[in-house]
This record gives C-alpha cells, sequence and structure tokens, in this order.
C-alpha cells in the first residue's frame, strides 16, 4: 500500500465505527482496531489492510508514522476542533462514543477559543474538546460520567 500525503487536504468523516478518509481523488475507510495511548501505538484497518500507525502530537501538529514513512498533520483554520465536530450554531458534538470524564464549564460561562470546555474518554484516549470561539455557554448538553455516542451534542457555545 502506498499512501502519498504531502501537502494536501484530507477531510474524515465519522461512518459508523469506520472513518471515511478523502484525499483528492482517493477514498479509503479506516477503522481503529486498538489503541494504546501510553505508546501512541493504533492498529488501523486501511482498505481491509492491517497497518499499524505510530501517533505523536504538541496539540498543534501531529507527526503520524505509517509504513516507515512520517507525516507532519495540521487542523486548517475553520477545521474541526479538538475532536469535537462544530457547526455553525456553535453546537460541539461526541467525535466518537464515550464516556464524559471532565466537565469544566456551566451553562452561562464565558469561555475563550481553545479553551478545554470538556474531556471524553473513547477507545482508551482522550479526547479534548475545545471552544470553537469566544462565547458564552448556552446550553451543557450532558454531565460528568455520562455515556455518550457520536455525534451527540455535548455542549452550545454562541
Amino acid at each position: 500500500m502506498k499512501i502519498i500525503f504531502d501537502t494536501t487536504t484530507i477531510d474524515l468523516t465519522p461512518t459508523g465505527k469506520s472513518y471515511r478518509v478523502d484525499m483528492d481523488d482517493k477514498t479509503a475507510e479506516v477503522e481503529i482496531l486498538r489503541a494504546d495511548t501510553e505508546y501512541g501505538k493504533l492498529d488501523l484497518l486501511i482498505d481491509g489492510e492491517r497497518v499499524t500507525a505510530y501517533v505523536s502530537s504538541d496539540n498543534a501538529k501531529r507527526w503520524v508514522t505509517l509504513n516507515g514513512r512520517t507525516f507532519v498533520l495540521t487542523k486548517q483554520s475553520g477545521s474541526r476542533k479538538s475532536g469535537a465536530k462544530s457547526d455553525h450554531s456553535g453546537e460541539l458534538t461526541a467525535p466518537m462514543p464515550g464516556q464524559v470524564r471532565a466537565v469544566n464549564i456551566s451553562e452561562g460561562d464565558a469561555v475563550t477559543k481553545g479553551q478545554t470546555l470538556m474531556v471524553l474518554e473513547a477507545m482508551k484516549m482522550e479526547i479534548r474538546i475545545q471552544a470553537p470561539t469566544d462565547g458564552v455557554v448556552k446550553l451543557l448538553a450532558v454531565k460528568q460520567g455520562q455515556t455518550v455516542e457520536r455525534e451527540q451534542v455535548l455542549i452550545t457555545v454562541e
């Protein structure tokens, strides 16, 4: 398998228990089989082929080593923030099923862009849900300890 990222846009779309990856004129189905966050190791199934990837991050960039080649991934402005899907209304939704481990805000709180509002745990990974913009928390739809489903509304920031 040959995957070339160079400078291109990669769109990830959740599709049940996997993701559809669209890159230029190529599409692949990627399923996370196992995630070992202690070592940054992911066992993936890419279009039916088992692959191991190693990931490290400094929050702004992710380095992904796949088949002996390392790629640097960065988020474009206007993209999803820290795993949470955000639409134009300010709704933040769960990127995958998981459990709410921490809630750092309440309804009515003023928040700043990039502030961690909530932490989810999914597949032994910690996912920080961050404010997409400065604003006020209009809705806090979940509480600590609650199990959430993919695309479930977590927070609304206006």
